[in-house]
């Protein structure tokens, strides 16, 4: 994938979407790149690649976003790990089916704010599950824009 830096001086304003990838679960968030604040979007729930991209291309055609954004998972070492390679993956996918830029950003320890995100609002249950796919989305999206702020 191109240089993060580079792409993002010469960037196009608008829409990005932010995904938090898993086997069972993706979390989805956008944001502007002219306000560059992440908010929680939607949970894709389900373990099918055609589903899933079906989901995704749905989303895309109604936000038509300017960017993608892939969290990457690591271990807190920094090494990698199975899911690297998928999410890796992923952004290849994202960026080969849809024609845009799709950028990896790490997402380590976003699942865990978000936890104790649904924590301090008193939900952490099972039922919320999806909610912190989202959350950790919207972690992911602040942190590209946060990383990008003078860019």
């Amino acid at each position: 994938m191109p240089n993060a830096r580079r792409e993002t001086r010469n960037a196009p304003a608008g829409t990005v979407l932010a995904f938090d990838f898993g086997e069972k679960r993706i979390g989805v968030a956008m944001g502007e790149t002219a306000l560059k604040m992440a908010h929680p979007l939607t949970t894709i729930q389900a373990t099918r690649n055609d589903t899933r991209f079906l989901a995704i291309g749905k989303l895309i055609a109604e936000w038509q976003p300017v960017r993608l954004i892939v969290g990457l998972p690591k271990h807190m070492d920094g090494t990698e790990h199975t899911m690297t390679g998928r999410c890796r993956r992923f952004a290849q996918q994202l960026q080969g089916r849809y024609g845009l830029p799709a950028e990896l950003v790490d997402e380590r320890l976003t699942s865990a704010e978000a936890q104790d995100m649904l924590r301090g609002f008193g939900r952490a249950g099972k039922q919320d599950k999806h909610l912190i796919d989202q959350l950790a989305a919207q972690r992911i999206l602040q942190a590209y824009f946060d990383q990008h702020a003078t860019a």
